[in-house]
């Protein structure tokens, strides 16, 4: 590099750096006004739908309450055991207004279809009617009889039989009222029509 390029170079490099974009300037810190409380978070209640909520949920009710009660052979009468997990499940049904139930009766495979079917019908309304003198309302709980059709063990022997005299209370969140009937309602209410304005 000759003398005379050396001017020419150092004269665009310092061209080139008065171009440079200046630095940003530094922001302030943040201050946060819950850590110095020692106590973790200041909301400590339920979520829907997060961490929180989880026990507002299907699965919860299924895993953790207990979705399943047992009944002995040709019988439609709780047992102690099934008075406990009820119990749970009414007062889950009554923390959580928003979600319907459906009673699924089941029996063995032995007897008629038709036994069958009557038998789950009333293994499903003896778990209906315990909800409902728990205080779930009457409105929120359905029965089905599947009897024989829907096994949970398939073999031939009393084991398998055990496991199918059953009544399965399924829930499920309820669908939100549709627009036109929430609009509806205060004229229904006060029983005034649009039709006589």
């Amino acid at each position: 590099m000759n003398a005379a390029t050396k001017p020419v170079l150092l004269a665009a490099l310092l061209g080139l750096a008065a171009c440079a974009q200046p630095a940003p300037p530094v922001a302030p810190p943040v201050v946060d006004p819950y850590a110095s409380t020692g106590g973790g978070a200041v909301f400590q209640g339920d979520l829907a739908g997060g961490v929180l909520g989880a026990e507002a949920t299907a699965q919860y009710f299924r895993g953790t309450i207990g979705d399943t009660v047992l009944f002995p052979a040709e019988q439609t009468t709780l047992t102690p055991e099934a008075r406990v997990i009820l119990a749970r499940q009414a007062a889950w049904l009554s923390r959580h207004a928003g979600f319907t139930a459906v009673v699924q009766g089941h029996a063995e495979e032995t007897g008629t279809r038709e036994y069958n079917l009557a038998l789950g019908a009333r293994r499903a309304s003896a778990v209906q009617e315990y909800l409902v003198a728990q205080g779930v309302a009457p409105g929120r709980i359905r029965t089905l009889s599947f009897g024989k059709e829907r096994p949970a063990a398939t073999c031939s022997d009393e084991g398998c039989y055990a496991q199918n005299r059953r009544a399965v209370t399924v829930v499920t969140e309820a669908a939100p009222a549709p627009v036109a009937a929430i609009a509806a309602a205060p004229a229904a209410v006060g029983g005034v029509t649009g039709a006589g304005l």
